[in-house]
């Protein structure tokens, strides 16, 4: 068997050359962008983001309906909050102007006994 042999400049040289036109050879044979299955594949790309920016227009709209639902509900509790405040400030005052009426009532009473005695 003979011994291993270190490949000289020229060699490599050659090697070099070899790689450089099979890469230019592997970039001929591809398509041009004019080649109909390019644009068949240019299309379907087109088509999908199409389709993506779709969804993510409808997702948006969805989400802004979602959020305008939301606010309207707040807006509802809040206002539903704010009639159970007043009608609990009405009772209160309704029942501090009987307990009034009544306070008033046995001040009289009381007055009146005195009076008649």
């Amino acid at each position: 068997m003979r011994g291993f042999k270190e490949p000289g400049f020229a060699d490599r040289q050659k090697a070099a050359q070899q790689a450089r036109q099979g890469i230019l050879q592997k970039f001929k044979a591809q398509p041009g962008p004019d080649d109909p299955e390019v644009v068949k594949r240019r299309q379907e790309r087109e088509a999908a983001a199409a389709r993506r920016e779709q969804q993510r227009l409808e997702r948006e709209a969805a989400k802004a309906e979602q959020k305008r639902l939301e606010e309207e509900a707040k807006a509802a509790e809040a206002a539903r909050l704010a009639r159970e405040a007043e009608e609990a400030a009405a009772r209160l005052a309704e029942m501090e102007a009987e307990q009034k009426a009544k306070r008033d009532a046995r001040y009289a009473a009381r007055k009146a006994r005195g009076k008649r005695k």
